[in-house]
């Protein structure tokens, strides 16, 4: 089993920035690619980033492309979300995902944490 434990949730003011982490544990040989997803109230889970193992890979949703940073530290098994130019849009429920596959949909990705609040205010 892998557990992934997520940090790093706030409130922020539009414009501003966040630094969400992850904490990857257990059998982290089965988290080649880890990903983050948002889900806002009332919304579909969504697909933010991801990353392969070695970091050699990337990828965004169109939506944060340009503004959110994701990477990874496999000797700290972290990963971390850097989110920059936050808009109200940006508000949702954050999760760090691992799997085997880069997609971008969550079904691919089988260990999930627990969520983290993210807010951004006008």
């Amino acid at each position: 089993q892998v557990q992934l434990v997520e940090s790093g949730g706030g409130l922020v003011q539009a414009g501003g920035s966040l630094r969400l982490s992850c904490a990857l544990s257990g059998r982290t040989f089965s988290s080649y690619v880890m990903g983050w997803f948002r889900q806002a109230p009332g919304l579909e889970r969504e697909f933010v980033t991801a990353v392969t193992w070695g970091g050699g890979s990337t990828y965004y949703a169109d939506s944060v492309k340009g503004r959110f940073t994701i990477s990874r530290d496999n000797v700290k098994n972290m990963v971390y979300l850097q989110m920059n130019s936050l808009k109200p849009e940006d508000t949702a429920v954050y999760y760090c995902a691992s799997g085997m596959d880069m997609s971008r949909a969550s079904t691919r990705y089988p260990y999930w944490g627990q969520g983290t609040q993210v807010t951004v205010s006008s």
